[in-house]
C-alpha cells in the first residue's frame, strides 16, 4: 500500500512570472557506439525557445549526425557544454533512451524524454529512473490533441519513404543492383514493390513508390485495412488478401519486398525465399529504420512539434502543470515520482506498475 508521503508531486521546475526562464532544457548526442543518427532539435527551433525564455545547454558536437555545428546552436543562445552538465537539465531531450550510469548523473526529480526503445525494458534502467525520481515520457506514445500519437507519425513516415530510398539505391549498380529505375520507361514495365503489413509506415511506402513510378502491391489479413489504404492511396496501388498461392506468386515476380506487422500476427514462411529472384531487396521495418539515413529530416519534423510541446508547458506553468492537464502527455510518461507507471514495461520486466491517474489524483 502506497502511503501519501511516496505520492507526493516530484520536485520538477515551475515556470515563473518570467516566462521558461526557470526551465533549463539539456540536448544530448547519440552515443558512439550505436548507430543511431536522430536527434531532436534543430538550431531554428532552439532559437524559438530562447526567444520565449528558454534556457538550453546542449552536449558539444551532439547535433553532428545532422550536419550542424556547435556554432550553429550557439548563434541562438544555445549553451554548450559537457555531457555531465547537459544532464543535470531540468529536462533532459535524448533521442535514444538513457544508460543507466547516465540517468544516475541527471537532476533528481528531473524530466526525460526520450523515444520508447530496448533500453526501457531493462531493471538497471527503470531502476536507476526510479531511484532519481525521474519523470520519463516516450515521445513515441504521446498523443496530441486530435488522439494521433504525432511524433510516432512522423518517424513512420519517414521511414516509409525513406525506405524507397533504400529500395532505388539497393537495385542500382552503385549500390550493388541489377542497375535498373524503379519506374518504368517507354517499352519498359516499372519494377515490381511488394509491401506486406498495415500502418503509417506501410502508407507512406507505398505513396512513396507510387510517386517513384513503380508497381506497387500491398498484401495484408485484414481487408478492412486494406480498403483504409485504397482509399488514401489511390487506385494506382493494388491491395491483396494474403493467400498462399497469391502470395508465392507476388514474391517470385516482385523486385522490392518490404514486410511490417499485418492485422493479425504473419510471418512470410521462410520456403519463399527459394522463389525471390537474386537480386530482390527486402527490408523488414521492425528491423531497419530508414529514417536513420536522414536524420536532419527527423529533427526537423519533431523539432516542430517540440517547439508547440513546450509553448504548451510555458502556458500551463511548467512541467507539473503540464502533466497533470494534458491526458496526452500521461499517455507516454513510463516513470512518475519514482514509481512506475507503464504496464506493459512493468508486465515484461515482473515489476508493479501504479496508474498515473492515481498518483495524479494524490497530489491535488
Amino acid at each position: 500500500m502506497h502511503t501519501n508521503e511516496n505520492l507526493q508531486p516530484q520536485e520538477l521546475p515551475v515556470l515563473t512570472e518570467e516566462g521558461a526562464s526557470s526551465i533549463t532544457l539539456g540536448l544530448l548526442g547519440n552515443y558512439e557506439d550505436s548507430d543511431e543518427t536522430r536527434f531532436l532539435l534543430t538550431p531554428e527551433a532552439c532559437g524559438i525557445l530562447t526567444a520565449a525564455g528558454f534556457n538550453i545547454v546542449m552536449e558539444s558536437e551532439a547535433a553532428i549526425n545532422i550536419s550542424f555545428s556547435d556554432e550553429a546552436y550557439a548563434d541562438y543562445n544555445v549553451r554548450i557544454v559537457s555531457r555531465t552538465e547537459a544532464l543535470q537539465a531540468d529536462v533532459v531531450l535524448s533521442y535514444q533512451p538513457l544508460t543507466s550510469s547516465d540517468i544516475l548523473l541527471m537532476k533528481k526529480g528531473a524530466m526525460l524524454l526520450c523515444m520508447i526503445n530496448h533500453p526501457l525494458f531493462e531493471h538497471n534502467v527503470i531502476n536507476a529512473l526510479l531511484e532519481k525520481r525521474v519523470t520519463l515520457a516516450g515521445l513515441d506514445n504521446i498523443i496530441s490533441h486530435n488522439d494521433e500519437p504525432i511524433i510516432a507519425n512522423i518517424i513512420d513516415e519517414i521511414d516509409g519513404r525513406a525506405s524507397i530510398m533504400y529500395a532505388e539505391e539497393a537495385l542500382s549498380f552503385l549500390g550493388g543492383g541489377k542497375g535498373v529505375l524503379l519506374a518504368g520507361v517507354a517499352g519498359i514495365n516499372p519494377c515490381e514493390i511488394l509491401i506486406i503489413g498495415n500502418g503509417n509506415r506501410v502508407t507512406a511506402a507505398a505513396r512513396a513508390g507510387i510517386a517513384a513510378g513503380a508497381s506497387v502491391t500491398v498484401m495484408d489479413n485484414d481487408v478492412s485495412m486494406l480498403q483504409a489504404l485504397k482509399e488514401m492511396c489511390g487506385d494506382k496501388v493494388s491491395t491483396i488478401s494474403i493467400h498462399p498461392r497469391v502470395l508465392l506468386n507476388k514474391v517470385k515476380t516482385a523486385d522490392v519486398i518490404l514486410v511490417d506487422n499485418c492485422t493479425r500476427p504473419f510471418t512470410i514462411p521462410k520456403n519463399l525465399s527459394v522463389a525471390m529472384k537474386d537480386n530482390v531487396y527486402v527490408l523488414d521495418f521492425n528491423e531497419t529504420s530508414p529514417s536513420i539515413s536522414v536524420p536532419r529530416t527527423v529533427a526537423m519534423g519533431v523539432s516542430n512539434v517540440l517547439v508547440n510541446f513546450f509553448d504548451e508547458m510555458a502556458i500551463k506553468g511548467g512541467v507539473e502543470n503540464m502533466i497533470a492537464t494534458t491526458p496526452g502527455l500521461q499517455a507516454g510518461i513510463v516513470t512518475f515520482d519514482g514509481k512506475l507507471v507503464d504496464k506493459l514495461i512493468g508486465s515484461f520486466l515482473g515489476m508493479p506498475s501504479v496508474d498515473i491517474q492515481v498518483l495524479l489524483a494524490a497530489t491535488n
